[in-house]
């Protein structure tokens, strides 16, 4: 089946590019020209993707996260002319997965799909086949459900959290370095994803409730990387 994705550009011209560069390498793709539409779309349409600017005439790109995230687990990819660090750490902090920032090649773009693909291809893969209950201390992740809980309480985590979180305890005790996590979350092509995964652990952290003078799940190897810590 060809993977649906929800393109969400207020310029035509942008819209038509993407949606022929797309279907070349055969997905399926529907346009939304607001944000309205975007929401109208993914909740009708069910896509496996939204590329998504940030710069719609009805409401902020931002807002169009936001409310997609209180409803669904939606992969996002921001594309946006908005190239401050400020503006991705929003986005991010938002709830979206990814985020290149305009004008970029259609390759990368392209690199960056095929990434989140794989992810949901794991994630169905894992669902179908009975996954494992994996725990440190108060921590539990079902990777079977993608569910996580802390002391007995569920954590609501976005899915780079969740992917950060679960390939930590894949490699547990063991220090992956920022361009290994970088590679496995973003793709090889997010070559400055730094920030993103910056951002991706503070938030992961808060919901944690790591104390950031003595974290008790994930060790910072100043330098180099991360490790989840060993029993």
């Amino acid at each position: 089946m060809q993977p649906l994705i929800l393109i969400a550009d207020d310029e035509k011209t942008i819209r038509s590019f993407l949606k022929v560069s797309l279907e070349t390498q055969d997905y399926k793709c529907i346009e939304a020209d607001c944000g309205a539409s975007a929401l109208m779309l993914a909740a009708s349409h069910n896509p496996d993707i939204l590329v998504l600017d940030l710069g719609l005439p009805d409401m902020d790109g931002i807002d169009v996260i936001k409310k997609l995230r209180a409803l669904s687990q939606l992969p996002i990819i921001v594309v946006s002319a908005r190239g401050h660090d400020r503006e991705k750490v929003e986005a991010l902090d938002a709830g979206a997965d990814d985020y290149l920032t305009k004008p970029f090649s259609v390759s990368e773009l392209l690199a960056r799909i095929r990434v989140t693909l794989r992810h949901q291809s794991g994630s169905r893969l894992s669902e179908s086949s009975g996954g494992t209950l994996l725990a440190l201390g108060d921590l539990s992740i079902d990777e079977d459900k993608r569910r996580v809980w802390l002391g007995g309480e569920e954590l609501h985590l976005t899915p780079n959290e969740y992917r950060v979180l679960a390939l930590l305890f894949k490699h547990q005790g063991k220090v992956l370095t920022h361009r290994f996590i970088i590679e496995n979350i973003w793709g090889a092509f997010a070559s400055d994803d730094t920030q993103s995964l910056r951002v991706t652990l503070g938030n992961l952290r808060r919901k944690l409730k790591e104390d950031p003078a003595q974290p008790r799940y994930i060790i910072t190897e100043i330098g180099v990387g991360y490790r989840l810590a060993d029993e």
